[in-house]
Order: C-alpha cells, then structure tokens, then sequence
C-alpha cells in the first residue's frame, strides 16, 4: 500500500477525481494560480523557523537535499533523540504521509513528547486547516511520536514589525489539541476511502460544481470541463448574482445569461440582459456629463500600486498591509494641456514618505483627483496620512478632492463585451479601442505588478533586469491614468471614443 501525503488526502476530501487525477495523470494539473501562494508559504515557513529555533540549534530536514527515503530516516532519528527543534519532519504510517513544519521537544528519555506546530499564511483558522492538523496528528501519534500538544500558527494581522529581522510575535498559535486527537476515527475513513480511490484503474465520475473552487481552486477544472459547452453570455456574466439565484436559474436548465426570465433579474442585471440581447452599448452621455459638471481645473487622475507582504519587511509596517511603491498621476489644465508624473521606488527601502511628499507635491492644493474604485487610493492615502502625521493635513485635502468614476461608468455605461463588469480593463476597450493592455510588455496587471516589484528588490536581481523592471512598471501605471483621462473625456463629451 502506497503512502498518500496529507496533500492528497486533503485533495481527496475536496474531490474523489482530484486525487485520482493526481496520482495518475498530474501531468493535466494547472498550477499558474497557486505559485503566489507557494511562494508565500515558503517565506511565512523561513520566518517560522527563525522564530521557534531562533539559535539555529535544530535542524531542517530539506527533501530536496536528502531525498524522500532519507528524509524519514533522519526525521525518524531526530524525533526518537529530542536532541532540539526539527523543522519539516517527516512522518509515516498506516497509508499515509505528512511533514510537521516545526516539532519542538518536551522532556527527554522516556517522558520525551514533542508540541507540533503547523504553520500557515493565513490571519486566521481555515476548517481546512483543521482537517489538515487532524490528517498530520494521526500520522505521527501513529508513527510512534508521542505529541503533548498541537497547534495551528497563522498570520498576526496586528504585528507590527521594528526592524532588525526580530518577527517574535508575528504568527498566533491556535491550540487544536483536543479537537485533531478527537477526529481521529475521521481521519481513518478519509485514508481509506483515498487509498481505494488511488488505487482504482478508473477515473471517478464526479459532476463539477461548487467543490471546485472550495477550500481551494482546483488545479484539474480545465480538464474537468473540456467537454462541457460554454454559453458564450455565461451566468458569471451577471453583476452581483447570487449562489443561490444562480443555482435557481441553473436548476431549470438556463447557463446563458440572455435566456434568464426577466422576473429573476435585479434591474441592473435586466439592464446586461437587455444591452446583451440588443448587442449594442448603452451610453447615458448627458448623465455622465451632468455628473462631471461640477469639477473643474487642474484635473488630476491618480493610480497606485501597492505590495502587501506576509512577512513585513519594513519598520512599522503590518502583515498584509497594502504599501504603496508606485503612483502615476495625469494633470490636465482648462486649456486641455495634459502632463504626466510618476513616483517609483525600487531601492527595496520603505517608499511610503517618499511616496507621500512627492504626491503632496505633485497633486497641487485644488482641482479634482479622479481614480477608478477610488477607495482603493483613499485607503492608501488614509494609510500614509495615520502613518506620518507630519503630512496628514496634506494627504486628507487630497483625499477630500478624490472624485470616483466607477459609480458613473456603472450607472451610465455598459457594453455587452463587459460581461456584467465594471473594472477598468472591462470597460476600456469599448470606451477607448485604440488602449489596450495586451500591447504592454512584461507587466499587464497589477498582481504581475506585484511579483515584479518583489523581483526588482530581492538582492539578487542584476541592475540590468531591474532596468527592465522600471520600465514595464512604469509603463503600466501610466497606462492605468491614460485611461481614465479618455474615459473622463468621453464621459465629459470632449471625446468622441464611444
């Protein structure tokens, strides 16, 4: 009988196919959605063994290095010793597998236990998580470790880091003792009804549905529904549509959003019906000029990028805190003439001051700020206001000038290629055609964003792709407000783009 990692027992839990499609035709998974969450696992995990082994006194046991058999053999050693901390132990038995992200010893000899923390990127205790402690609790008490307690860490959302690399405090330990020990006769019947299941030569027929993006996206949905036809005005189509409406509406045989009675229908989603139907945009330009009317000159238009870090890495700043590193802001005065500044910090210090002074200068003291779900941008400026109160009276003027275009492209326009959304890449093709995203080289949205800005400030990145970095930063950003200058010109009457 072969072993199963707690992963796939999970993936069992999930879906019956899931884990048969992982044991035997992996090759069909798509993991493009879950390298960000892996990559943030490994830095939460790094922190965690700075924090529970802060001398460097126990040991990791690295697969990689060791391989799958030694990595048990050692793991199996460590635990028997107690010697000192292990991290990523391996453990074994009765079918299935797991590795402990921390073990720390309690005793010695014969009275030897070991407290087992599993650690997550979380802010909070997932019921995944529970069922992922009750798998890893029986495995090792079945191993023949002998556990005084066991424990969940995830994210302390109210951490604030002080520098110098010290993160005591970061992760929250949530007792789960009693309940894992308790749910072991469950853990018993999810083995077994895995095992039967990897061992099949048959692929399980399993409808997909609901299950297959909860607790998690799976990575086999593509192959699952290679065959199904797809409406080409789906249901996900409609704004705001609920669970249970869509289960209604499914429920009598419709998947085409053009084919849903009226009577089901908010009015704005009546309102995609019907543009849908017609195949045409609906454009109330006097309402959107009237609601434009008001605002006069300078007229700014504001977009930030932020990173939110699990494991903080600046001076008094929270897990998950969305920080600013990049601003682009277009300036149009009365006469119609445009300009544009841009703030970008890649040196990997703390850009927030630095942000926040070149913003206050550049937005001037009057004219409106235009932004797009423009929370978004008070939120960073609350932010930046709350953390340097030598600049609030600065940063709230700016704030009280912030003008949202979303309520009014959602109130005055929609064109059915929107497929029932409003965000800006949605809704720029049909207002402004001759924009687009896909021209873009390297950074195409803001989670790429992202990924790049933590590229350009990892030590190791040569200046030369950090150059190319910069460039395709900036570019993006600056697209983002170009956009909303056509947009507000077209709102406004000004330009004919619609």
């Amino acid at each position: 009988m072969r072993h199963l990692s707690k992963s796939k027992i999970i993936a069992y839990r999930q879906c019956p196919k899931r884990l048969w499609l992982e044991v035997h035709r992996r090759e069909l998974r798509d993991d493009s959605k879950s390298q960000v969450a892996f990559k943030i696992g490994n830095e939460v995990g790094d922190v965690a063994r700075a924090i529970y082994d802060p001398d460097e006194e126990g040991e990791l046991i690295d697969i990689g290095v060791l391989g799958f058999e030694e990595a048990f053999s050692r793991s199996q050693k460590l635990l028997a010793e107690g010697s000192g901390v292990v991290c990523e132990a391996g453990v074994r038995a009765k079918g299935a597998l797991a590795f402990a992200d921390v073990m720390i010893p309690e005793g010695k000899g014969e009275s030897l236990k070991w407290h087992m923390i599993e650690v997550k990127s979380s802010t909070s205790v997932k019921d995944y998580h529970r069922d992922d402690v009750a798998v890893q609790t029986y495995v090792a008490e079945s191993a023949g470790v002998s556990l005084s307690s066991v424990s969940l860490a995830h994210i302390n959302n109210e951490f604030v880091y002080q520098g110098d690399g010290i993160y005591q405090g970061l992760l929250k330990e949530e007792d789960l003792t009693e309940e894992a020990k308790a749910r072991q006769d469950e853990v018993i019947e999810w083995i077994g009804g895995a095992q039967k299941v990897a061992a099949s030569d048959h692929e399980p027929e399993v409808e997909t549905g609901e299950h297959c993006s909860s607790p998690f996206s799976c990575p086999f949905s593509a192959y699952c529904n290679r065959d199904k036809p797809v409406a080409e005005y789906p249901l996900s189509s409609l704004p705001r549509l609920s669970a249970a409406k869509r289960m209604e509406i499914e429920a009598i045989g419709i998947s085409d959003l053009r084919e849903v009675p009226d009577d089901l229908l908010s009015t704005q989603q009546g309102w995609v019906k019907q543009q849908t139907l017609l195949g045409e945009v609906s454009f109330d330009a006097e309402g959107a000029a009237a609601d434009l009317a008001d605002h006069g000159f300078p007229a700014y238009f504001l977009d930030f990028e932020t990173v939110n870090l699990a494991v903080p890495i600046w001076k008094g700043t929270r897990p998950y805190q969305q920080i600013p590193f990049q601003y682009s802001l277009h300036r149009v005065d009365a006469a119609g003439e445009m300009a544009h500044e841009a703030f970008l910090d890649l040196s990997g210090e703390d850009p927030s001051e630095a942000l926040a002074q070149a913003l206050i200068e550049q937005c001037g003291e009057v004219g409106p700020v235009f932004a797009y779900n423009a929370g978004f941008e008070k939120m960073v400026m609350q932010y930046l206001a709350t953390r340097f109160p030598e600049w609030s009276q600065e940063l709230e003027s700016i704030i009280s000038r912030v003008v949202d275009l979303l309520p009014i492209a959602r109130e005055r326009y929609y064109h059915p290629d929107q497929h029932g959304s409003w965000s800006l890449k949605a809704v720029l093709p049909s207002v402004c055609p001759d924009l687009s995203y896909d021209d873009l080289e390297g950074v195409a949205d803001g989670g790429m964003a992202v990924e790049v800005f933590k590229e350009a400030i990892a030590a190791e990145t040569s200046q030369q792709r950090k150059a190319e970095i910069e460039e395709q930063l900036l570019k993006y950003c600056q697209l983002d407000t170009l956009a909303l200058v056509r947009m507000w010109e077209v709102f406004r009457g000004t330009n004919n783009g619609v």
